[in-house]
């Protein structure tokens, strides 16, 4: 089978459950995933890259995706969009029997609370939020194409954390010992998250399951922990795990998103390379709840999670002693 983006923590992740447990791997990928499976390095963009990797798989995972803030909305829309598109149209023409496509919960998030929230439609015309809105439209024309002749699932895997994570745990901690942490809203938003290893094993069981006239075919399912928790508690878990005494600082809602929506406008002009300290998307994110019903993904994938926050702190503060950091 094939797994593109090859490089990502949560892909490498899938990549070694799948492998233990005996089944044949390839990655796709611009660079080296450092892992001993077998690998091409190419762009999701390049359609004929694409079809080549893939040509002899049963299965497809496509975790391949710009993440993050910095970039242009084309930027976002070429790996993202046209990525899938490569990616869906390979496996329709080489009859791949199983496809997984990695989303995000942001494509439904539109700035207010979600609350016990199913995976709603994904919402696309929103404006500044790029990472978001390219997810959006990938999704939607990933299960546009999902049938019996192409099974084909989403996974929206909620706030993926772990050991060796640069994107939540590396910032979180980054920042803390910089002196610019701060929570939007006091850090009461109650949010659920996703341990890595579960994010995983959801893939693997929505591979599992993604069969011809399956009731996920065409389908999105949110994958978190179940354990809807305080902003400020993970935070500070996190930061207790990694050795870090830092008092975050306290920013309103309000406040936050007026800022955030005043750096959108000239922080692409000031540091174009560096990700900005804050975005109105970015504070909506912080500032209101949001975790889903755990029961969809439960009842058609047969996931359940098996490594609780609480645990999955203990072996992030292991990592880090082990790696001295």
């Amino acid at each position: 089978m094939l797994i593109t983006g090859g490089t990502s923590l949560l892909a490498r992740t899938t990549a070694l459950a799948l492998r233990d447990r005996g089944d044949d791997v390839v990655l796709l990928q611009r660079g080296d995933a450092g892992l001993d499976l077998a690998q091409v390095r190419a762009d999701v963009r390049d359609a004929e890259a694409v079809r080549e990797a893939m040509r002899g798989c049963d299965a497809v995972v496509h975790a391949a995706a710009k993440v993050g803030i910095v970039g242009t909305r084309e930027d976002f829309r070429s790996v993202n969009v046209d990525g899938t598109a490569n990616v869906v149209a390979a496996a329709r023409q080489l009859g791949v029997g199983r496809v997984v496509h990695v989303s995000t919960p942001s494509v439904s998030h539109a700035g207010h609370s979600l609350v016990g929230a199913a995976a709603d439609p994904a919402v696309t015309g929103r404006r500044g939020a790029h990472y978001a809105e390219s997810k959006a439209v990938a999704e939607r024309l990933a299960l546009g194409a999902a049938s019996d002749a192409l099974p084909l699932v989403a996974v929206r895997p909620h706030l993926v954390w772990g050991p060796g994570d640069t994107q939540l745990v590396g910032r979180i901690v980054e920042r803390a010992r910089a002196g610019r942490l701060a929570l939007v809203g006091g850090g009461a938003a109650l949010i659920d998250t996703t341990y890595l290893d579960n994010a995983a094993s959801a893939l693997v069981a929505a591979l599992d399951a993604a069969l011809p006239g399956a009731a996920c075919i065409g389908r999105a399912y949110v994958i978190a922990n179940g354990e809807p928790r305080p902003i400020r508690e993970l935070i500070e878990g996190i930061l207790h795990a990694a050795g870090v005494a830092v008092v975050p600082r306290e920013v309103p809602l309000r406040v936050a998103v007026g800022v955030g929506g005043i750096v959108e406008q000239v922080w692409g002009r000031l540091k174009p390379e560096e990700e900005p300290p804050l975005t109105r998307f970015l504070a909506e994110q912080l500032g209101t709840a949001h975790w889903f019903d755990p029961r969809p993904a439960r009842a058609d994938l047969g996931w359940h999670p098996t490594v609780t926050i609480d645990e999955g702190l203990q072996r992030l503060a292991e990592w880090f002693r082990a790696n001295g950091l």
